[in-house]
């Protein structure tokens, strides 16, 4: 039956002829084996309460069995399956031989099942074996966006901008340490008890972050934002209402431009899908370099050197930080620079990089609004340990970063491009600031939407003149206000 799949004197029953499924120890059957204890009756009141049990009971209770049925078969996969040779195996060879050892081994095991839970139950086995386990359905589900699990029986999805809990689990916390495990290893990283948090990408992209115990007390917890598949590009985003047509005609005039622009907002705002829309303005002539935590940028120039950190090793040694890519990489004779997330002393590269020559490169940070993103960026260079001048700073800063492109995720779930800000230079010590466009909130409906707008402010862009001799003659209306209705 296990052809060449099969290991090596793997499965040998034993020599009354029955699997081998239950340990024995010092001759003596164990406690699974022995002979039931007779039942004293149960009491009248018991009866009662059992009679009256809810009827998603008896499901839920087959369902459990069919789990202790998974991690049984499971077992008897790893004792038989040759891993090594199904290295080459095609995924029809594998479910084949995944049907036959699961069909026999339910069959000594007395277990009878129809035919929707077989399907099921081998679909489970495959993913075990060669996905990631209770994942993998939710990975391939294309309206999932962000998939967060806290610990082995909780695990929500994001869809529509909405957290739903779902019923998917693992059997238990070493259960969901193995995949994780899993995960981190196939991209060279580690997760244990003295390296509790780990950031990784799965094989399709996705940004996976996850947290072990003893630091995450209730379990593991683990976030995963999937990746897009089909790259959303500025028409798409116009589309579903992200911004309007006119901040987009400016957007693309401000990137073949080469103005330099910062995408801010908080955790989940879309920050990097804003910038990767941004980046299909970018001439196919240009030499990009890409420099991120977790490789998840989806350009698609020709001429793109993607380069990504790393972690030290259990020495503490071999570490190479955003900062030492960006060193590196403005001897590279890069065109434009595209930093994934600014978080740190990098900071302070990244603005030298903007002010000597790297015009058109972009980044994103956490925070608010554009007058937030301008203080945490003096922050960050304060906390890099460089002693400059608090005016000094906000000078570097004005002269290197030209556009603000605020993102932000609203109460309905909902991604908007809320407000596009310009520098337009220093007023004494202060940075001096206009906003181009905004959205406007105008109400919200029964089923909970936002009611809203983009507008101009009525502020002519402070780039108009180098629009205009780039070739990009943006019409004075582009700059008008939407009239009140």
């Amino acid at each position: 039956m296990f052809s060449r799949y099969k290991k090596p004197g793997a499965g040998k029953p034993n020599q009354d002829g029955a699997p081998n499924l239950q340990t024995v120890q010092g001759g003596k059957p164990d406690a699974t084996t022995a002979a039931p204890t007779p039942k004293k009756p149960a009491p009248k009141q018991q009866a009662v309460v059992a009679a009256r049990a809810a009827p998603g009971d008896k499901e839920r209770k087959r369902k459990a069995r069919i789990g202790e049925i998974k991690v049984e078969i499971h077992k008897e996969l790893l004792d038989n399956l040759n891993l090594a040779a199904l290295e080459n195996a095609t995924e029809k060879e594998l479910r084949t031989e995944i049907i036959a050892i699961s069909g026999e081994t339910l069959e000594k095991m007395g277990v009878a099942l129809n035919r929707e839970e077989r399907q099921q139950l081998n679909q489970d086995l495959f993913d075990e074996v060669m996905g990631l386990g209770p994942l993998e359905p939710l990975l391939k589900d294309d309206t999932v966006n962000d998939i967060l699990v806290n610990g082995p029986q909780q695990i929500f999805v994001e869809r529509d901008g909405k957290l739903q809990l779902t019923d998917i689990t693992f059997k238990d916390e070493r259960h969901l340490l193995r995949i994780i495990d899993k995960i981190v290893s196939a991209v060279g990283r580690r997760v244990d008890e003295s390296n509790p948090h780990v950031d990784a990408r799965l094989a399709d992209g996705s940004r996976f972050n996850a947290m072990v115990p003893p630091i995450a007390v209730d379990g593991s917890l683990v976030s995963i934002r999937k990746f897009k598949k089909d790259k959303l590009g500025i028409d798409e985003l116009v589309g579903f209402g992200a911004f309007s047509e006119e901040m987009a005609a400016y957007i693309q005039a401000a990137v073949a431009c080469r103005l330099n622009i910062i995408v801010s907002g908080g955790t989940g705002s879309g920050k990097t899908t804003t910038l990767n829309a941004l980046s299909g303005f970018i001439d196919d002539s240009e030499r990009i370099l890409t420099i991120e935590d977790t490789a998840e940028l989806q350009l698609q120039q020709t001429h793109v050197g993607r380069m990504e950190s790393r972690p030290p090793n259990v020495e503490g040694k071999g570490g190479v930080s955003q900062r030492d890519c960006l060193k590196n990489a403005l001897r590279m004779r890069p065109d434009r620079i595209i930093v994934g997330e600014t978080r740190g002393e990098e900071v302070i590269d990244m603005l030298q990089a903007m002010n000597t020559g790297h015009d058109g490169s972009m980044t994103t940070i956490h925070a608010n609004s554009a007058r937030d993103a301008v203080s945490r960026l003096e922050n960050m260079v304060a906390m890099a340990g460089i002693e400059m001048p608090l005016k000094a700073v906000r000078n570097q800063i004005a002269s290197a970063v030209n556009l603000f492109v605020q993102a932000s995720r609203l109460q309905d779930g909902s991604r908007r491009m809320v407000s596009i800000t310009e520098i337009t230079g220093m007023e004494g010590e202060v940075i001096s600031m206009q906003e181009v466009f905004r959205y406007e909130r105008l109400g919200l409906q029964p089923d909970g939407k936002i009611i809203g707008r983009f507008t101009a402010t009525g502020v002519r862009s402070h780039y108009s003149e180098r629009f205009r001799q780039w070739g990009y003659d943006l019409p004075a209306s582009l700059f008008e206000p939407v009239a009140a209705e």
